[in-house]
Order: C-alpha cells, then structure tokens, then sequence
C-alpha cells in the first residue's frame, strides 16, 4: 500500500509539474533545457564509466603479478565474457540488445521508447567486459546509455514522438563527446547515424547537450585522447592518401562481413554461458599470441602516433628477434585481420562494447604498415602519423557509413585540423568502396534483412512517427463462408460498409467480401438462397501485420491497388487498414512536424 501511494504522489507531482511547464515554459525552451538536463547526465555516466574500466585495468594489468604474467592475456578476457554473460543472464534474463541496431529498430519502430534497463546496463556490462581485456571500445555502449536517457527523460517530460527522437539523438551525442571530448563530432555523429530527416533547428538542442557533456568531461579528464605531431600535407602525397581510402574501404567491407557472419554462427547458441567459454578461450588464444589485440587499443594507437614501433613485438614470440621493417609492417598486417575477429568474438561470445575503437586500432595499424613500407621503398617520404591517423577515419566512415564522423572525429581527438583534406579524400575513398560493396552499415545491416532499413528517405521519419494501430478500423461485421446472398443483403439494410472480413469457425481469416465487386449478384434476387459468400469472396494479395512498420504497409497498398488491406494478429482478424485514412493522416503528421522545432 505504502509503495502505491507513493506511485501515486509521484505521478501527482508529476502531473502538477507538467501543467506548470505548459504555463510558463514554452516548447522550445523546455526542450532546451531537458537536452542540457540530458548532457550532464550523460557526461557523468562516460566519466563513471571511463573511471571503472581504467580501475579495473590498471589493478588486473600492474598490480596483480606473477611470474608467468603473459597469461593474464589468455584469462583476463576469457573471465571478463563470463561475468558479462553472468550480470545478462541474471539481472536481464538473457536479453541485452547490443550496438547501436536495436536503438535505430526502437526509432523506428517502438516510438523511441527504449527499455529503462539500458540506462545501466550498458555501463556495468561494458566496464566489466573492456576492464577485463575484451577487444572492443566504450563508445557503442556510452551511445546505448545516452540514447536510453534521452528517450526516458523525453518519456517522463511527456514528448511527442518527434521531440523524444530529438532527445534520443542528444544523449547519443552527449556520449560520443563525453567519450572523446569531441562535442562537434558527437553532433555530427547523432545526425549521421540517428536522426535520419532532422532539419537545422534540431542542431540547437544538440550542440547543447553536446557541449554539456563535453564540458563534464574536461572537468575530469582534461588531456586529449591522442597527441599528434604532424607536418602539413603536400600535394605529391594525395595520390598515396587516395590508395590508402580504398584499402580503408576493402578492410571496413571485411570488418563489416567477419563482425556479421561471427555474430550469426555464435548467435545460434542456445548456451549462454557455452557461447562465453568458445568465445572467450579463441579470443584468449588470439590475445596471448598477439598482446596488442587486448583491450580497446589506445595505448598502442598513441605509441605509432610518438613513432614508437617496436612495441608491437611486445610480449610476443617475436619479442628478441632483429627488429626489421617488414618484421614489423607485416606484424600490423597480421594485427589488421586478427582484431577484426577479436573484436567480434568479444561481442558475439556474450561481451558488450563497441566497434568504434576496433575501427579505429585498425584504421592505425593500417596506416602504419601502408606508409612505413611505402617508405621503405624510397620512391617518396610519406608522414606516418598522418597517414596513421587519417586511415583511422577511413576505417570509422566506411564501417559505420559515417563519413563526417569519421574525419571530424579524428581531427578533434588528435587535433590534426590541418590534415582535414586528407581526411576529407581518406574518409571519402573509403565510404565510397565500403557503400558500394556494403549498401547498409554494420549498425543497419540486420536491420535492413528484417526489412526496417529501406532507402534511405527523409519522409520515412513522418511514417516511424505514425503507429499502425491508430488507422486500423473495424470496417465491416464479420462473415461465415455459409452466410448466404440473401443474408448479406440483408444485414447491408443496417450496414453501409463497402469490405467485410470472412471468418471461419475459430474466427481465422480466410478471405474478404468487396461489394463493389459484386453489385451483379447483389441485385438478382434468384440468387438470394443459392449462392454464398465462399462464393465470391477472396484472398487478398497481401496481409498486414499487427506490428508491421507503415512504410511497408504503404508499399503492400500500392502493390496490390486496393483501397484496403486485412490486419492480422497470427491470422486473427484485427480490422482493415484504408489507404485513403493513411495517406490523410500522414499529410497532417507532416504539416505537425514541419511546425514543430521551427
């Protein structure tokens, strides 16, 4: 009793707060503030984040020692999968829903309501699988948590669908600039990979939440990610930068297809905890023969930018052997194509994180070995930090299919500025190949099999804001296949309607009555006793789902020329769906929404 009353003087004050609100706070500037509200909640969220993974790493890595030190890479990870796969299995009964997939299909089809667990439950999972030496990043996971504070506080703000999305794309934001300190690229990214139709008023509430969270972020963590040293560009290296965007664009294609095809083969398992054992021991066993797979890579990102190679030998069999350049590019290579599928392990086996930093360690590795054996050859001295970083954006933009991202990224988080043209050519090259080989992202690609993903149109955010189940009508009372003609024309006696459902005797679909199609018979009264509904009725070409998203109800509409289609719960019959209501009711949603943040 205690608990419900304090339910209900919760939902009282709430009630009063928000009549309040309407009062004396216009749309526009609540919105503003809830997006401000938004960033510093996700700021704190990446810095307690952030905090718990270097912890963890720092005590596992340089406080705990023995003498065979090597093995902490083959346990550490393996150990890490386990607990994640144990948090999932005992406190989300199995289910998480990683990377950014599930929060495009919660756009798209779920309102932007997302589950009030993924306010927490990234973090802790994510901090214990990167903590413990999973080969994967924080920056999906921070994403997860922001967008689940943005779409709960626009939930308990009572938002509309529009400005909820709008609060969504803030906390997505809000953590990529918490993560990197880069509030630019954080409002590029939320418009890149999220708010799809979004117009420049919507940049407001962005830049806001960005820079609040930017601003918490520097508060506790002052230093730049990467520190680069780097000399201009000259245009006698552009054709180099241009061969680099389209190895950037093969490796992002191979990333995007390994992520994938591990993610369906360990996705098959029924044995949550089998899954994390497989997984973690082959993850293990890349690690402990190649030490630089383990964790999100950083530290081995910054040692190729102070031109530090020979780390790369570290810990390794080849650890003694004389240092030579094509020991060393080949060791990148080989560490190229075996992070591909660490980090894909690492997530597919039951850990969470991200595919920003595996992209990005790539992207490095393949910078390094492309330049240093470029110069080796002597025909020109190419950069290599440059080179370093700007592959790093070339990996990011062909992988998440985020270009901008990709080159402003990397330009705040290493403060390159003047290396933006090769940027701009890597980023580009890259995108361009990973498109043509890959139509949909690694964040859109199951997505678009399950058929939410189409072309990609700035009109299909009208229809996402439109449920389905607000147009369907109970058009017509249902029919037997034995109702006779002549019952029929008496029940129209009382009923005006054109389309009548035909049931059989467990109420399942079994076709529909278009009287249009019949008037002939409805008016030859010879044919009153003899003829019934089974014959005339029939099966349209086309049935709609009772969770099937607008556009392709649209497109079964147009397909099938009908003016009405039958809505089915597992052939139950819920009602018909009108094209004429639907296309009325999307021209209002559109003239709403272009008033809306104008």
């Amino acid at each position: 009793m205690i608990s419900q009353y304090q339910a209900s003087g919760w939902m009282a004050l709430r009630f009063k707060f928000l009549k309040w609100r309407l009062r004396h706070i216009s749309n526009r500037n609540f919105l503003m503030g809830l997006s401000i509200l938004v960033g510093l909640v996700c700021g704190l969220a990446a810095v307690l984040l952030k905090n718990i993974v270097h912890k963890i790493q720092d005590y596992l890595q340089y406080s705990v020692t023995f003498e065979y030190h090597k093995v902490i890479y083959f346990i550490l990870p393996l150990i890490g999968i386990l607990l994640t796969a144990l948090i999932i299995k005992r406190f989300l009964n199995g289910k998480l829903g990683r990377g950014l997939g599930p929060i495009i299909e919660n756009i798209t089809r779920r309102g932007s309501r997302i589950e009030q667990h993924k306010t927490w439950s990234h973090l802790a999972t994510s901090a214990v699988t990167a903590g413990f030496g999973g080969s994967a990043g924080l920056e999906a996971p921070i994403v997860v948590t922001g967008s689940a504070i943005g779409s709960n506080i626009g939930l308990l703000a009572h938002l509309n669908y529009r400005e909820r999305t709008l609060l969504l794309g803030c906390g997505a934001a809000a953590g990529i600039s918490a993560v990197f300190n880069c509030p630019i690229a954080g409002v590029i990214f939320a418009f890149e990979v999220l708010l799809e139709g979004f117009t420049v008023p919507a940049f407001i509430p962005l830049l806001l939440s960005s820079a609040t969270a930017a601003v918490v972020s520097r508060f506790f963590y002052s230093d730049r990610l990467f520190y680069l040293i780097t000399d201009d560009w000259a245009v006698s290296q552009l054709p180099f930068y241009t061969l680099l965007g389209f190895l950037c664009g093969l490796v992002s294609v191979y990333m995007t297809r390994t992520t994938l095809k591990i993610e369906a083969r360990l996705g098959g398992w029924k044995s949550l905890y089998g899954k994390a054992i497989v997984g973690g021991l082959s993850l293990g066993a890349l690690i402990f023969l190649l030490p630089p797979l383990y964790g999100e890579g950083y530290t081995a990102i910054q040692n190729l930018l102070n031109g530090n190679y020979t780390f790369l030998m570290r810990d390794t069999l080849l650890e003694g052997l004389p240092i030579e350049w094509t020991l060393l590019a080949g060791l990148a290579a080989l560490i190229v194509i075996f992070k591909v599928i660490a980090a894909a392990l690492t997530i597919a086996s039951g850990g969470n994180g991200g595919i920003f930093a595996p992209s990005l360690f790539t992207g490095s590795m393949l910078g390094f070995s492309f330049s240093y054996s470029v110069n080796q050859t002597g025909i020109i001295q190419l950069p290599v930090t440059s080179f370093v970083a700007t592959a790093m954006a070339g990996i990011l933009s062909g992988v998440v299919h985020a270009p901008l991202t990709g080159i402003f990224l990397i330009a705040e988080i290493t403060g390159g500025y003047n290396l933006f043209v090769p940027l701009m050519i890597v980023s580009a090259s890259s995108f361009f190949i990973a498109r043509l080989m890959e139509p949909y992202s690694v964040y859109t690609s199951k997505l678009a099999k399950k058929g939410l993903i189409g072309a990609q149109k700035k009109d299909n955010t009208v229809l996402r804001a439109m449920r389905l189940k607000s147009f369907v009508r109970k058009s017509g009372q249902p029919l037997s296949p034995n109702t006779s003609l002549g019952e029929l024309v008496a029940l129209l006696q009382k009923n005006q309607d054109d389309y009548f459902p035909v049931l059989d005797e467990k109420q399942h679909f079994v076709g529909m009555v278009q009287l249009d199609k019949n008037r002939e018979l409805l008016f030859n009264a010879e044919l009153y006793k003899t003829t019934f509904v089974r014959d005339f009725m029939f099966e349209p070409p086309f049935k709609i789902a009772v969770n099937e998203n607008l556009e392709s109800v649209f497109k079964k509409l147009e397909d099938s020329e009908m003016e009405c289609l039958p809505v089915l719960d597992q052939n139950i019959f819920g009602g018909f769906i009108f094209k004429s209501e639907l296309l009325e009711g999307y021209r209002h949603k559109l003239i709403r929404q272009s008033r809306e943040l104008s």
